[in-house]
């Protein structure tokens, strides 16, 4: 059972939700390439007279596979961990696994939603979202997946009833 789920007053409703964007796995997906680069690498010099050249490479190649396997371990583990919901009273964020940090602010209490996207944000289809609540409080959200759509129904909320 997800957090949102848990966490939903009687009658409230889930309007929108999302995850964090795959582009939370670019380091592992660099580091795998990498140590392609050095496995291709070092299997085209495995002669004999290369043979320092060649454990040199395949040593490298073994550190990028770990970097990968770190990366992607920890990209995972964070994305999995990580719920967004827009209800029709709340905004619900909710990160981490064994330490929790949660944001659920009330929907009238909101004041202003900024959407930040770089050029490959655009292109891709995610940003940081930073909701901004009475009092000045601010809550930045990086990386959400379609994060235009996320803002749009924490300030217009329900669709069907517009």
């Amino acid at each position: 059972m997800s957090y949102v789920t848990r966490v939903l007053q009687p009658g409230e409703r889930v309007l929108h939700d999302t995850s964090l964007h795959w582009v939370v796995f670019a380091r592992a997906i660099a580091a795998a390439i990498i140590c392609l680069g050095f496995v291709i690498a070092a299997a085209s010099v495995a002669s004999n007279q290369m043979q320092y050249l060649s454990l040199a490479l395949w040593i490298a190649a073994a550190i990028f596979g770990l970097l990968a396997l770190s990366a992607g371990l920890r990209a995972f583990i964070r994305r999995a961990t990580t719920e967004f919901a827009v209800t029709d009273h709340r905004v619900i964020y909710k990160t981490g696994l064994f330490g929790r940090h949660t944001l659920e602010m009330n929907r009238s209490k909101i004041e202003s939603v900024d959407v930040d996207q770089s050029i490959p944000g655009r292109l891709l289809g995610y940003g940081t979202v930073i909701v901004r609540g009475t009092g000045g409080s601010l809550e930045p959200i990086r990386y959400i997946a379609d994060p235009l759509g996320f803002r749009t129904r924490i300030t217009v909320g329900d669709y069907s009833r517009a």
